[in-house]
């Protein structure tokens, strides 16, 4: 009896060790010296490539000394004009302006409905509906003006100054058309200045003067600053339908020879366009309306190179490898759809001829070239993702060409990676191709998470700091490929041990996966660790044969509640700041403010399911994955039945794929990525069972053949006719 207790108490100690493991949380950074006074000069369009020791000495002087960053600055509409980046800035949060004109392939300058009533300040005739548009229309709940409604007095200065600078009902404190000759009694009139630099657009000469004359403007401000202020320089937007990384310095007292990174981004160098708001009242020693803004404040962290072209150009050029990765990233994801489509087409014809008859007149088996072949490409293509992964580390995307680049490295990985796994002596042990592409993929994303996710961050499989989803942790792609890795790998495993052990293996690997997804220094994605406790309690429930019934339902959903409780408790006790997604959303939840979070997470999950060529591999992975299992050509029944904690694994994949996805806003991309890694090699594995099987029906329409009188299923219901 001692012995039948000793699984279970070894599952409830991993259930606890995983549990503490994401309980742990990373010191936040010291908050930065405040100021008296804090200026926001803005050049939309502005990136580090135009930045230039002879041309733009001021700009270049105040990055070296600064704290410097990559911009993401996304806001409420999918490409950010200058108009829409300055009244994020004043909103704090995803916020979007009228355009002002129809053309889908221009950003035009800011241009707002301005009035002068008096000398002092202006009035935006409009900023009313703009509130209620950015209210009502769109699912982020911002607020233009949030931040001056937040300082007693705002100045600003050109256009795009006063639509951040306005308040909710329109008046901007203090307002220039441009900056006077002399500046310093306009810089000190009010806590906070928000001052327009110009619209950086165009390219070669022409951009250059626009960049020469804000650098000129920035030198007149530095000249006349107050004592005791914080200069923030940003490119607010873009100026085309091309999204980029922008510039971001942070120039004051407190604020110098670091990198800037929030806890929005949870990266080191990188800082949101609605983190600049927090960032100000924070230097300003004022309180933050958390439920109003969507960023967090901004920290200086060391590591900035002491030379600021090794900081920003060459081999750390993140706007280039961003910018690169989001082209090559939809042609490799088609591709490797087609190929998987028409590898599975050429296999289904295979499978129908390995299905053994007794009959003598039975289709041929495919020839051991034929399913050696097979065997290979099925191999290869789950090992492509893990491969582009690995293609990451290198400098692809500096290349003329950077798809031909990318793709020629990711096909020498794949070629060794299967020739690694075919040439191993267990190479002809069913499970083994299955086990060794699982173990590859989770050690490939598990490691790369273990160095800080270098290789997803602006990776072809990871995420681009561009579109402003995630600039750290595990990545939808990565996410799949990770948890399908651990739990097939468990699932191997799992059918060398006693039924009774079997749970433990899943709760072993499946922890290690909770804790590397969920904890804030590796995946940082609580959704993710949520989805990975469901999937390795439903996995465990079944890894011991049977169907998954009520009884084994229920334990495996009290197991991942009490798992998930747990999770959202921590998170809960954290101080605001430092809460993580689902700390938040549960506060949200909690005082009624969560409808934004829902309707965002929805129109994620919509605009991904449309545009993400995943939802591809996701869907051709699951028709192939029914014919497998529903035709009797297909072999996952009888591999089911020979290795019932596979079908568990696939379960347990199941599970976190879809959660994932949907709580995640990203629909079938962790789906996706989850099929290209496993489906393969589901397949292969059921080929590999057909062939060894004997199939003792006779087919159908098949006459007695010379030898004598087949066996028909009707036989056995009459011995006397069985001779």
């Amino acid at each position: 009896m001692r012995r039948i207790w000793i699984p279970y108490a070894l599952v409830l100690l991993a259930v606890a060790a995983s549990l503490a493991g994401l309980a742990v949380r990373p010191v936040g950074g010291a908050p930065q010296s405040t100021v008296d006074y804090v200026i926001v000069a803005g050049a939309a369009g502005l990136r580090w490539d135009d930045l230039d020791p002879q041309r733009t000495p001021q700009l270049w002087r105040e990055a070296s000394k600064g704290s410097i960053g990559w911009l993401s600055v996304r806001s409420a509409q999918r490409v950010t004009c200058p108009s829409d980046g300055w009244v994020t800035v004043g909103a704090g949060n995803y916020a979007a302006y009228p355009r002002a004109s129809a053309d889908a392939g221009r950003c035009d300058p800011p241009a707002p409905d301005l009035d002068q009533p008096d000398t002092i300040g202006a009035n935006i005739a409009n900023q009313r509906n703009i509130v209620q548009n950015n209210q009502d229309r769109l699912p982020y709940g911002a607020v233009p003006g949030a931040l001056a409604e937040s300082v007693r007095c705002t100045t600003a200065v050109g256009p795009g100054g006063a639509i951040a600078a306005a308040r909710p009902f329109g008046r901007v404190d203090k307002y220039r058309a441009e900056l006077p000759a002399d500046p310093k009694s306009l810089l000190a009139d009010c806590l906070l200045s928000f001052v327009d630099l110009g619209t950086i657009t165009g390219s070669g000469p022409a951009r250059a003067a626009l960049v020469e004359r804000a650098d000129a403007t920035l030198a007149r401000i530095v000249a006349a600053r107050p004592e005791r202020s914080l200069l923030l320089v940003a490119g607010v937007s873009d100026t085309d339908r091309s999204s980029r990384l922008h510039v971001a310095i942070a120039e004051g007292e407190g604020w110098n020879g670091g990198w800037l990174t929030s806890a929005g981004t949870g990266r080191d160098g990188y800082l949101q366009l609605i983190d600049l708001a927090p960032t100000i009242l924070t230097a300003l020693g004022k309180s933050v309306p958390e439920k109003l803004f969507a960023g967090r404040s901004a920290t200086v962290v060391p590591g900035k190179p002491g030379n600021l072209p090794d900081a920003v150009r060459g081999s750390h050029n993140a706007d280039q490898r961003a910018g690169a990765q989001r082209g090559v990233a939809t042609i490799f994801f088609t591709v490797l759809a087609i190929l998987q489509f028409v590898l599975y087409a050429l296999i289904v014809p295979v499978m129908v001829r390995a299905r053994r008859h007794s009959g003598p007149r039975g289709r041929a088996l495919p020839s051991p070239r034929v399913v050696e072949a097979v065997e290979l490409a099925l191999i290869a293509t789950a090992l492509t993702i893990p491969a582009a992964l690995l293609a990451d580390a290198s400098p692809w995307w500096r290349a003329e060409h950077p798809a031909w680049i990318f793709g020629l490295v990711t096909g020498a990985l794949v070629v060794a990676g299967t020739a690694a796994v075919r040439l191993a002596p267990r190479y002809r042990s069913t499970l083994w191709p299955m086990a060794a592409v699982a173990a590859c993929g989770a050690v490939v994303v598990g490691l790369d998470l273990l160095t800080g996710a270098q290789l997803q961050l602006n990776g072809v499989a990871g995420y681009s700091a561009i579109t402003g989803g995630r600039y750290a942790g595990v990545g939808g792609v990565g996410l799949g490929v990770f948890v399908t890795g651990l739990l097939v790998l468990a699932g191997c495993l799992a059918q060398w041990v006693a039924k009774a052990y079997r749970p433990l293996i899943f709760v072993l690997l499946g922890g290690l996966g909770v804790v590397m997804v969920g904890s804030p220094y590796l995946g940082a994605d609580p959704i993710g660790a949520i989805a990975v406790t469901a999937g390795v309690c439903v996995a465990a429930a079944m890894s011991t044969g049977g169907w998954l019934t009520f009884t084994r339902f229920a334990w495996a959903a009290l197991a991942g509640l009490a798992v998930t409780i747990g999770f959202a408790v921590v998170d809960l006790r954290r101080p605001e700041l430092e809460q993580g997604s689902l700390g938040r959303f549960l506060s949200a939840l909690g005082d009624g403010s969560a409808g934004p979070d829902l309707q965002r997470v929805a129109a994620g999950n919509g605009e991904t399911l449309l545009a993400s060529p995943l939802t591809i591999l996701a869907v051709i992975g699951a028709v192939m994955l029914a014919f497998c299992l529903f035709s009797p050509w297909g072999g996952l029944n009888r591999l089911f039945g020979l290795h019932p904690a596979i079908r568990a694994a696939g379960a347990g994949v199941t599970v976190t794929a879809m959660i994932a996805g949907v709580l995640g806003g990203s629909a079938l991309t962790v789906a996706g990525a989850a099929a290209a890694a496993a489906v393969p090699t589901a397949v292969l594995v059921a080929l590999r069972v057909l062939l060894h099987a004997a199939d003792r029906t006779r087919p159908e329409g098949e006459t007695d053949g010379p030898g004598g009188p087949l066996l028909r299923k009707t036989d056995f219901a009459n011995p006397a006719k069985i001779t």
